[in-house]
């Protein structure tokens, strides 16, 4: 049985007087009742603050990106050694945002996903296709390519460790969300090409990510296939976070 995950991925939102409130409220909002694993994404020169007020609440923390590299000239860039350091286990790779603005390739997305494994941090992986592409009927081969590309630098065991993010990238941001139906075949495809790569493809948790909320998290949770979600705007406020947090059981 997989435990679901709701993460909230802050993006470049917040202060330390934001980043304090917000994982304050989240924490005594939750309690220690809950169904479902619980992951906050913040920026990262708030990461030390985040991993401080988690302390002891079971609330786990991790980076928005990760280094493809280990360590050496890479300015800008945060190695995975130095996350597990600052008490930092998951880290998002190929975010839609990051392979937009930044041109970031699927070659590079797969590049951080295993420096991650390599250093014992846990990626989440994000694949999801534009709106051309799904009215264009390629979102399977999107998102194939997306996995395969990973599955050149690391094993099955390895994408076993990972989480995925499916995103439809036309519902990011949009208001718009994919219909359960929708996200429950991408969630089934990308189960089974995980398999193809010799993951033990019944153990990897997927989410669902693209302008979830309240509203629409029950139904997407109901899903066979969809185990949890990766929260974008709506974790930004905490009763909303927490109750999408609720219906993930």
């Amino acid at each position: 049985m997989r435990r679901p995950l709701v993460a909230g991925n802050w993006k470049m939102h917040g202060t330390r007087a934001t980043v304090r409130a917000l994982m304050t409220a989240v924490r005594d909002g939750l309690g220690d009742n809950r169904g479902a694993d619980v992951l906050v994404l913040p920026p990262a020169v708030y990461i030390p603050d985040a991993v401080r007020l988690a302390e002891g609440t079971g609330i786990g923390v991790g980076a928005q990106n990760v280094a493809d590299q280990d360590q050496g000239a890479y300015t800008g860039e945060i190695a995975a050694d130095m996350l597990t350091d600052l008490g930092c286990a998951h880290a998002l790779v190929g975010h839609s945002e990051r392979r937009l603005h930044y041109g970031e390739s699927d070659a590079l997305v797969a590049a951080r996903f295993a420096a991650a494994i390599r250093h014992g941090v846990t990626p989440l992986l994000c694949v999801g296709e534009t709106l051309e592409q799904r009215e264009s009927g390629d979102t399977e081969a999107v998102l194939a390519a997306q996995i395969d590309a990973v599955a050149e630098h690391v094993d099955g065991e390895a994408l076993t460790r990972g989480v995925v993010a499916y995103e439809p990238v036309w519902a990011i941001g949009t208001g718009r969300t994919a219909t359960p139906e929708q996200a429950q075949s991408a969630h089934a495809f990308i189960r089974a090409r995980l398999a193809v790569h010799g993951a033990a493809a019944t153990q990897v948790r997927i989410l669902y990510g693209g302008s979830v909320k309240p509203e629409t998290a029950a139904e997407l949770f109901a899903m066979a296939d969809i185990d949890g979600a990766l929260v974008g705007g709506a974790s930004l406020k905490a009763d909303d976070f927490i109750n999408i947090i609720a219906r993930a059981v």
